[in-house]
């Protein structure tokens, strides 16, 4: 009975040890098979889903353009340059727009409610003896002086002004406004007094007068104060008080602007231009 044990334990000599060779190959033939196996797609393994980081460079040709790009910054002349004009653009028609308005404000302040209105209707004749009214005015700009011919020295400084501004406005736009002298003193200045004296100033200029009721009408529809003396003898010589103002009005009769003494005959005239910029409608010419 003992004889076949002892071939089974020499058996089992010879087979335990080959058991750890066995299992170390399946062990190795596992592990070729996961690298071997093809991953699925959205499973990548960390190491296989980065990318390589490529660093843009920029390509110069030289040095001297690498320099010159490093040493001028993010803002380069042009961008300079167009900054500033665009500011200076935008800084431009802030102040025409600023100016626009306050020229509109002025000629709509003597429209307002509640304001004595300036202007109206008259009927008067010209140094040549026609017949003249304020329809003949309609359609154009004009700019209308109250005075004498026998002033001595403020009527003729103000009327080589308005010729002056008269001369300005026409070389720009010509036959849009109308110069008009009114007399003070129609007790003396006749249309042939009146042709004589206005034609050592300006040929186009426009003299009007009439009665005495006449002329005091239409001071007083324009604001205008004159004053004559009293109790004058005949062919005795005097002075007539009056305002000293030039009263522009625009082509429906409205006053827009006075401009005095304190404005130069070229400051006038940019302020009359800017006027007839600013108007909607169509002006009418000579």
């Amino acid at each position: 009975m003992l004889q076949p044990i002892a071939p089974m334990r020499a058996l089992l000599r010879i087979t335990l040890p080959r058991a750890p060779a066995q299992q170390c190959q399946r062990l190795l033939s596992t592990a070729r098979n996961t690298h071997t196996r093809r991953p699925t797609p959205g499973c990548l393994s960390p190491v296989q889903s980065r990318q390589p980081l490529v660093q843009r460079r920029f390509k110069f040709k030289t040095v001297e353009e690498a320099k010159s790009r490093y040493r001028s910054g993010p803002f380069s002349w042009k961008a300079g340059g167009l900054f500033v004009l665009t500011g200076a653009g935008l800084l431009w028609y802030f102040e025409q727009e600023k100016e626009r308005m306050h020229r509109k404000r002025i000629a709509e302040a003597s429209k307002g409610v509640g304001r004595p209105k300036v202007g109206g209707s008259f009927d008067l004749i010209t140094q040549d003896g026609k017949p003249f009214t304020d329809n003949d005015l309609k359609g154009r700009y004009s700019l209308v002086y109250f005075g004498f011919t026998h002033c001595p020295d403020i009527c003729p400084e103000e009327l080589d002004k308005m010729a002056r501004m008269f001369d300005i406005v026409q070389a720009e736009r010509p036959g849009v406004l109308v110069p008009v002298f009114v007399t003070c003193d129609p007790a003396r200045d006749d249309p042939a007094i009146l042709k004589e004296y206005l034609s050592e100033f300006h040929p186009g200029f426009i003299g009007l007068t009439g009665t005495y009721d006449q002329i005091k009408a239409m001071c007083k529809a324009y604001r205008v104060y004159f004053s004559t003396p009293t109790e004058v003898k005949p062919g005795q010589d005097y002075l007539v008080d009056h305002s000293i103002y030039f009263y522009l009005m625009d082509p429906e009769g409205d006053f827009v602007e006075a401009l005095g003494r304190q404005h130069s005959p070229d400051q006038a005239a940019k302020i009359i231009l800017d006027h007839m910029k600013d108007w909607k409608g169509q002006l009418k010419t000579a």
